[in-house]
């Protein structure tokens, strides 16, 4: 019995951090409201971009924590992910020190701007790793009849992909443009608020992905007590 319990203290643990994350999107995507608002924009951007980065590091632990819970049970030929954890852990600390460097005003625009880019690259790079950790689980439990809040939790997990992909290329764009000078607040506000947006829709889904699994984990221990 202490051997399941150990073993999932890892998902519980991610469980935790998607919601987490969800949350870190909602506050980015208010005070990227606030910003567009009018109200000292520039400082709401750099608020955001820490608010954002420290998300980011929680998706990047969340994502870590999984894959420490479902790699032993599929083997070690398997990796995690494709680099995508790693890339988040960087940009998350990138995005919260280039953050703190703005709300001391300097070079705030820029700063905010290149973190916004950074963001967004990082989002396109690491838009596989939920997907390869729900192959990861269903590898994991192949032998077993998929249910069907397994199902939709597969259709989170490609659907979250697809978000980072379009959210990260339209950041990036937007970043770009506002190191070019082209209403720069604006510009750094609005693509805060589109990948705090998509943080509240990948976190959700990084959630009931998790709890798919600990739900199957569950099952799997009570038909083995049962058994014994």
């Amino acid at each position: 019995m202490s051997t399941t319990f150990a073993e999932s203290k890892p998902a519980a643990a991610a469980t935790y951090g998607g919601v987490i994350d969800a949350i870190g999107g909602i506050a980015t995507a208010v005070i990227a409201i606030v910003g567009l608002t009018g109200f000292q924009p520039d400082v709401m951007a750099a608020i955001a971009t820490v608010v954002f980065g420290a998300a980011l590091l929680i998706e990047g632990g969340t994502l870590l924590s999984e894959y420490a819970a479902v790699l032993p049970l599929v083997g070690s030929g398997e990796q995690v992910g494709d680099g995508g954890v790693s890339v988040m852990f960087l940009a998350g600390v990138s995005g919260i020190v280039l953050g703190v460097l703005a709300l001391l005003n300097i070079a705030a625009a820029a700063l905010v701007s290149i973190s916004v880019i950074v963001f967004g690259a990082t989002l396109v790079l690491s838009s596989s790793s939920v997907r390869h950790l729900y192959r990861l689980q269903w590898l994991a439990r192949r032998a077993s009849t998929r249910s069907g809040a397994e199902l939709l939790a597969g259709e989170m997990a490609s659907g979250s992909a697809g978000v980072h992909v379009l959210t990260g290329l339209a950041a990036s764009v937007l970043g770009i443009l506002a190191v070019c000078g082209a209403r720069t607040p604006v510009l750094m506000l609005s693509a805060l608020l589109i990948m705090g947006v998509a943080f509240i829709l990948t976190g959700s889904s990084l959630s009931g992905l998790v709890m798919s699994f600990m739900r199957q984990e569950s099952t799997t221990s009570t038909t083995t007590r049962t058994a014994l």
